[in-house]
Formats: C-alpha cells, sequence, structure tokens
C-alpha cells in the first residue's frame, strides 16, 4: 500500500506543530486505509456481529473530530452526523452508508479541527466536559490515541478485504 498523500511528522518542531502533525499523519493513515476500495470494500464488515467496518470508521472518526473540537472545546450548539443518544454506536452501522457523504462529512470536520487548532492561543486552554477541565494538549493527544487505535483495526480489515498491508 502506498504512502500517498501522507507526510511523516516533523523530527524537530515546536508542541503544537508536532502535535497537529502526528495527528495529521493518522487523518492521512485512515484515508490510505480506504484507498482504492469499492463501496462493499468500504462496508464489509470485520467479523459478525461486529459492525465494524472502514467507512464505519471513517464515520466514527468524523463523529469524534466533531464531538471534541466543536462540541466540547469550541462550545459549538451542534448535533452529531449519525449518533442519535449517548451511549450510541449508529456511525459504524454503514451497512448502507454513502462513502462520497461520509468522507466529505469526515474532511469537513477534519479541516474545522484544523481552523480551530490553529486558532488557539495555546494549548493550554481547556474545556469542561462531564465536571472535568480537559485542555487542548490533553485533547490533541487523545485524538492522536483515537486514530492510533482506530487505525490498527484499519490495517486489519483492509488485510482482511484485499491483502493489504503496511503502517
Amino acid at each position: 500500500m502506498a504512502d500517498q498523500g501522507r507526510t511523516d511528522p516533523p523530527l524537530t518542531a515546536d508542541e503544537r506543530a508536532t502535535l497537529a502533525s502526528f495527528l495529521q499523519y493518522h487523518r492521512d493513515t485512515l484515508a490510505m486505509k480506504c484507498e482504492g476500495l469499492t463501496t462493499e470494500q468500504l462496508r464489509e464488515r470485520a467479523v459478525p456481529p461486529s459492525t465494524l467496518s472502514l467507512l464505519g470508521l471513517v464515520r466514527h472518526m468524523a463523529e469524534v473530530e466533531r464531538s471534541w473540537f466543536r462540541i466540547r472545546f469550541n462550545g459549538e450548539d451542534i448535533s452529531a452526523h449519525w449518533i442519535k443518544g449517548p451511549n450510541d454506536d449508529s456511525e459504524f452501522e454503514a451497512d448502507e452508508a454513502d462513502p462520497d457523504e461520509a468522507f466529505a462529512i469526515w474532511h469537513e470536520e477534519c479541516a474545522r479541527s484544523r481552523e480551530i487548532v490553529d486558532a488557539a492561543d495555546s494549548l493550554d486552554l481547556t474545556m469542561r466536559h462531564r465536571g472535568e477541565n480537559f485542555s487542548l494538549r490533553w485533547i490533541l493527544v487523545h485524538m492522536i490515541e483515537e486514530y492510533a487505535r482506530h487505525n490498527g483495526h484499519a490495517d486489519l480489515l483492509r488485510e482482511r478485504i484485499d491483502g493489504a498491508t503496511g503502517e
């Protein structure tokens, strides 16, 4: 699998640039795992009864981007795209999902997240969620962790679909 469109994070940079570039690297990795697949392949579940699919992961990460950066950190009063309520995993239900819509929303949410991070005066800025304060720094590290975990899933899904492997 080729490294199309993916840039390695810099070896020397300030904290914000390092965190932002590692997050972007993981976003690009998820996109890379989905490249060249048909709608059916993107919807293909890992192992029944799991709903895990590459398209479900893209939809999930769109919701995670929207939730942490726009709703929680930026305080925007907007609803989720696919989630219907607390503890709902509707974004993973991708059997009938439209890949063009999912990727467009995900790319839009990633772009908006980058704008929010770029506009922040400091990584020390905080938001309050469930009675706890979270810094923008923590959110960036959490998002890197979230993508890294799901990119592991994506790697296994892609290998199961067509045998393609790679980091």
